[in-house]
């Protein structure tokens, strides 16, 4: 019986040990990501991903900071390399959680990062499958505020590119920052982002 309850104790312990790096191990992810080290926090998450491997959430936060960095870069050859590493992450994360709305939104920002560095060559092959995304994403989850946002921006987005009114969408952004009042993510490092844009955006929609 002694035997058994030092087992248990030590498996407990193991446990409550290696959540413990994951919890420490996240936060300074967010704190040198916060501090604009995104190449640091990023090497920080796909550390963390090979050690917590069941896990979508360190390979999740790979994908989105290599895409964020690739909105409005120019070098096409470090921009392949950034976009190319986030959609080999997405892979990853998608891989553990199927069907997540989350991962979706995150895929769908990755093509959109191609189609803004150039939208001729890949707005043809990619807005199809963007549109598709957000679409299964909603179907999903209809009241994720990112979701919401994220598909209203990119419409107000296609608008604009071929000279359409983007009024229709702002009630969508709106309806956005009404989700982003209620959400609650399931863990203190799940996705929670999108609120303060969404804000600017509204305040524009209202110019």
């Amino acid at each position: 019986m002694k035997k058994v309850f030092t087992t248990v104790l030590l498996f407990v312990t193991t446990i409550t040990f290696a959540q413990d790096q994951y919890t420490k191990g996240m936060q300074k992810a967010f704190q040198l990501w916060g501090e604009g080290k995104a190449s640091e926090a990023s090497n920080m998450f796909e550390r963390i991903s090979n050690a917590e491997m069941d896990n979508w959430l360190p390979y999740y936060y790979v994908a989105q900071i290599n895409t964020i960095a690739s909105f409005g870069e120019k070098d096409k050859e470090k921009l392949t390399q950034q976009l190319e590493k986030a959609q080999e992450f997405i892979d990853l994360a998608k891989a553990i959680s199927p069907d997540n709305p989350e991962i979706l939104v995150q895929q769908a920002m990755t093509h959109t990062a191609w189609i803004a560095f150039d939208g001729a060559t890949y707005g043809m092959t990619l807005s199809g499958k963007v549109v598709a995304l957000y679409a299964k994403a909603e179907t999903l989850a209809p009241d994720n505020p990112r979701v919401v946002f994220s598909q209203a921006e990119w419409n107000m987005g296609s608008a604009k590119y071929f000279g359409q009114d983007t009024a229709p969408y702002c009630k969508d952004v709106e309806r956005s920052l009404e989700l982003f009042a209620n959400f609650k993510p399931e863990s203190d490092f799940h996705p929670n982002w999108g609120k303060d844009r969404a804000e600017m955006v509204a305040e524009n929609c209202n110019k």
